[in-house]
C-alpha cells in the first residue's frame, strides 16, 4: 500500500496541477476537430472543473486510421513479446511515479475518496498493467497432433484495432483491466473515457507515449456516449469493442455490430449480487463488516456491489445490530480529505435516482433502519447518506433494480433451498457472496449460485489471476483480468504444412 496522504498535500498539489482536456490521438493532445467542448464538474462542490474536448465520429475516424496505420506498419503489433513486456513495465512504472497526481485527478472528477483512489486504485490499475505485461513471452502457441507428413501451428495474432469504451465508477482500473490485454497482444487502441471521468485516462495515455508506446498504437477519445460511443460501435474498421457500463447500454453495442462490420463485442453489465448468511456462521462480528464494505464501498457505484443481504431470519436483529456499528466508523465527506471512507455520487442526476429507489422503497413498505437521504446539500454536492432498508422482498425494486448507490435491501430466508432460490431470483449474475462455517454449505451453495464470481466468507472480486465477468445480463462475450482476457483480443490462425 502506498504511504498515507493528508488533505493539506491533495490541495497544494491539485492547486499547480494542469489537467489534461484535450484528446490524445496519434501520439499527442489534440482539440476536437469540431473544436467543441464539454464541462466537468467536480461531483463533491457542483462546480465545474475544466473543458473537456467533445469528440464526435470524424475524432474517431482519425483515431482509428491512426491506429489501423500503426498496426499495419507493425511498430507495435509485430514487435516481440518481451519488447511490448518491457515498454508496458516503463509504463507502468510511470503510472506508479504519478500515483498521487492521477489519484488527485480521479478523485476530484469522480467524487471518489483520494485515500481509496491512491492506496487502492492507482496502485491496482498498476498492477494489471505489470500483470498483463508479464504475461507476455510466457503465453504459448501450440503444434496438434498431426501424422508426420504434416505441421499443424495454432497461433494468436493480435486482433488489429480495438475500441474500449470506459465506466465511471473506476476510470483508470478498469482501463487497466482492457487496456493491459488489449495493447500486450499488439492490438491498437481507440479507448474512449465516461464523459463525466476523461482525465485519469489522457494522463496515462500520455504516459504509455512517454513510456515507447509508438504513435498511434493508443488513441483516447473523450465525448458523450450517443457520439463518440455510437461511433466507436458502428465503425466498420474496429475489429473488437469492449464496454463495462450498463447492460441497456452494452445490448447497443450488440445493435452496433450487427448493424456494422460484425466486429466482437465484450461486455461488463450490471449486478444485483446477494450476499447470503448462513445461520451456522460463527463470527458475526466479521460478517457485519464486510457486508457493509460490499454494499458501500465507493459509494455502491460498483457492478460487483453486494445491495442484496439474503440473512436466515434467526440472525437477522443480531447481524443487522452489528452492521449499524460497523456503519458508524464510515464517514462521508469531502473526497479529498483522506480520512472519509466515503465521498460523492457522480453527479446529480444519478444523485436524484438514487434517490427516487430510496423513496420507492419508502412507499413499497419496506422499514428505514439507516440513511435514506442526501448529505450536505449547502455544498453543492451529491452526497448520499448509506441506506439499509429491512423486511424487503425479492420481488420489491429495490431488490429488482440494479440502483447503483448506497442502498441494501436486507430480505430474510428460511432455509438453504429459498437462499439459492432468491440469490438466483434476478435477471443478473455477476457476482455473490456466501457466509458459512459449514464445508459443506460453502460447496454446495456456491456451486449453486449462478455468478461469475462467488467469494466465500468475505467480500472480493479475486485478484488479476482471476477471471472476472457474469452470468445472464451481467456479461458477454468474454471476461476481464486473468490470461484469459489475452485470448479474446486474438484470432486463432490456424496453419497446416504439408511435409515431403
Amino acid at each position: 500500500m502506498s504511504e498515507a496522504i493528508t488533505q493539506q498535500q491533495c490541495q497544494n498539489m491539485l492547486a499547480n496541477l494542469e489537467l489534461p482536456t484535450r484528446a490524445f490521438i496519434n501520439g499527442k493532445y489534440v482539440d476536437a476537430l469540431s473544436g467543441k467542448t464539454f464541462t466537468t464538474l467536480n461531483p463533491a462542490t457542483g462546480k465545474p472543473l475544466a473543458q473537456i474536448a467533445s469528440c464526435a465520429a470524424e475524432d474517431i475516424d482519425s483515431a482509428v486510421q491512426a491506429g489501423r496505420s500503426a498496426f499495419e506498419a507493425g511498430v507495435w503489433s509485430k514487435m516481440a513479446p518481451a519488447d511490448r513486456k518491457k515498454v508496458m513495465c516503463r509504463w507502468a512504472d510511470l503510472i506508479e511515479d504519478n500515483l498521487m497526481e492521477l489519484a488527485i485527478i480521479e478523485s476530484i472528477e469522480s467524487g471518489k475518496p483520494v485515500g481509496e483512489c491512491y492506496a487502492v486504485d492507482l496502485p491496482e490499475t498498476v498492477n494489471a498493467i505489470r500483470f498483463h505485461a508479464e504475461a507476455a513471452d510466457k503465453l504459448f502457441d501450440q503444434v496438434t497432433p498431426t501424422g508426420r507428413d504434416t505441421l499443424s501451428l495454432v497461433t494468436r495474432e493480435p486482433a488489429g484495432v480495438v475500441g474500449v469504451v470506459l465506466p465511471w465508477n473506476f476510470p483508470a482500473l478498469m482501463a487497466g483491466w482492457k487496456l493491459g490485454p488489449a495493447l500486450i497482444t499488439g492490438n491498437s487502441v481507440i479507448a474512449k473515457p465516461a464523459k463525466l471521468t476523461s482525465m485519469s485516462t489522457l494522463f496515462m495515455a500520455e504516459l504509455a507515449h512517454q513510456a515507447g508506446l509508438p504513435a498511434g498504437v493508443l488513441n483516447v477519445v473523450p465525448g458523450s456516449g450517443a457520439s463518440a460511443g455510437g461511433a466507436i460501435g458502428l465503425h466498420p474498421d474496429i475489429d473488437v469493442v469492449a464496454f463495462t457500463g450498463s447492460t441497456e447500454v452494452g445490448r447497443m453495442f450488440l445493435e452496433y455490430s450487427a448493424r456494422s462490420n460484425l466486429k466482437e463485442v465484450l461486455l461488463e453489465c450490471g449486478g444485483k449480487n446477494p450476499q447470503i448468511v448462513m445461520p451456522d456462521i460463527a463470527d458475526l462480528d466479521a460478517v457485519a463488516e464486510q457486508i457493509v464494505a460490499s454494499a458501500f464501498w465507493n459509494m455502491g457505484e460498483n457492478c460487483s456491489a453486494g445491495s442484496r443481504l439474503l440473512v436466515h431470519s434467526s440472525i437477522k436483529e443480531r447481524l443487522l445490530e452489528k452492521m449499524l456499528q460497523r456503519l458508524d466508523q464510515w464517514k462521508t465527506g469531502n473526497p479529498l480529505d483522506p480520512e472519509n471512507q466515503l465521498g460523492a455520487l457522480i453527479d446529480e442526476g444519478h444523485m436524484n435516482k438514487v434517490l427516487s429507489y430510496i423513496d420507492k422503497a419508502k412507499q413499497e413498505g419496506c422499514r428505514l433502519v439507516a440513511g435514506g437521504g442526501r448529505l450536505f446539500p449547502e455544498s453543492g454536492g451529491y452526497f448520499v447518506a448509506p441506506t439499509i432498508f429491512d423486511n424487503v422482498t425479492n420481488d420489491q425494486t429495490i431488490a429488482q433494480e440494479e440502483i447503483f448507490g448506497p442502498v441494501l435491501a436486507v430480505i430474510t430466508f428460511d432455509t438453504e433451498d429459498e437462499a439459492v432460490q432468491i440469490a438466483n431470483d434476478t435477471c443478473y449474475g455477476l457476482a455473490a457472496s456466501l457466509y458459512s462455517n459449514d464445508l459443506n454449505v460453502a460447496h454446495r451453495v456456491s456451486a449453486a449460485i449462478r455468478a461469475g464470481t462467488v467469494s466465500v466468507n468475505c467480500f472480493s472480486e479475486g485478484d488479476m489471476t482471476t477471471p472476472f465477468g457474469g452470468y445472464k445480463l451481467s456479461g458477454f462475450g468474454g471476461r476481464d483480468k486473468s490470461v484469459f482476457a489475452h485470448d479474446q483480443y486474438c484470432q486463432l490462425k490456424t496453419t497446416w504444412i504439408q511435409l515431403k
